[in-house]
């Protein structure tokens, strides 16, 4: 089959998925509707796709439409990146770098070892995708990330899992609260108390309930969130404590939370770098995945 369509077909069919209409988009790339609605056409019946589920009022990806957009996006940050270094507005080097990160390691690491790359490399632009374990995974293993910083994927063949640095599980709890005045807190000291715990499908509270299945501890949790954020705001107005990764817990001195090692054995998890075990990556992806090893190791 041969393709036959234009670059800024491409780029009309991601300002329609960006802004959301036909209208917004014409206005965008300073086109007629008419002209848009035809370079949409031109590009389906090129693919033999359909795009877009249009209506009377909204604009919608078709299931083939939302499985091309990260390909078709992708695509043409790379264009972009190439020509940006061949024209020498790169300085040292140039690129376009996307890392799909849960999102504890992308709020309290990424920033310090991104600010010293893009210093040493100002041409860099990066997009983070700050996801759950699974998406993560998945954006990579779908190419729609260069790599990712995940506590998953050791276990899929499509990935290569390289282990940077174990992150424990603790205890948050509120500086006025009981537990915080206690020099030893064990397991079983949760099974009465009220926890505040992230939903079951959570990567983070699988191992974690896994875990203490072996060791029959039935935590109480009280309340479940979706995200571990929530969790430690529900500390914060004394509904009750939380167990959750080091990483997820306030740095440094907090006014209202604590956090407590726990007694026993200890629970973790490994967070490390995930790549796909075919191809390579991009110079600068390269670059800046060698520099997060040497940090995180260091």
């Amino acid at each position: 089959m041969r393709m036959n369509y234009e670059m800024l077909d491409l780029r009309a069919f991601l300002a329609i998925v960006d802004s959301g209409s036909f209208h917004r988009a014409a206005e965008k790339l300073n086109m007629s509707q008419p002209a848009l609605s035809r370079r949409i056409q031109a590009l389906e019946e090129a693919l033999g796709l359909s795009l877009l589920d249009r209506s009377t009022r909204h604009v919608t990806l078709s299931t083939q439409g939302r499985s091309l957009e990260p390909t078709i996006r992708r695509m043409l940050e790379e264009f972009e990146s190439a020509v940006h270094d061949l024209s020498g507005e790169g300085r040292v080097l140039g690129g376009f770098i996307t890392i799909a990160c849960v999102p504890t390691a992308a709020f309290y690491f990424l920033p310090r070892v991104i600010g010293e790359f893009h210093k040493a490399n100002p041409g860099i632009r990066f997009r983070i995708l700050d996801l759950s374990a699974d998406p993560a995974l998945d954006a990579v293993a779908r190419s729609e990330a260069d790599f990712g910083v995940n506590f998953l994927g050791a276990s899929r063949h499509d990935l290569r899992f390289t282990p940077l640095l174990d992150d424990p599980f603790v205890l948050a709890c509120r500086r006025d609260h009981p537990f915080a005045r206690r020099r030893k807190i064990g397991w079983q000291d949760l099974e009465n108390v009220p926890l505040v715990g992230v939903g079951r499908a959570s990567g983070n509270r699988m191992l974690l309930d896994a875990a203490l299945g072996k060791m029959e501890i039935r935590p109480n949790w009280v309340y479940e969130v979706n995200h571990l954020s929530m969790s430690l705001g529900l500390v914060e107005a004394g509904l009750g404590m939380s167990i959750l990764p080091r990483l997820a817990t306030p740095q440094g001195d907090h006014p209202l939370i604590v956090t407590k090692s726990i007694a026993g054995p200890v629970i973790s998890r490994t967070i490390g770098l995930v790549e796909r075990t075919a191809g390579q990556l991009p110079p600068a992806a390269k670059l800046l995945r060698n520099m997060l090893v040497e940090s995180w190791r260091g």
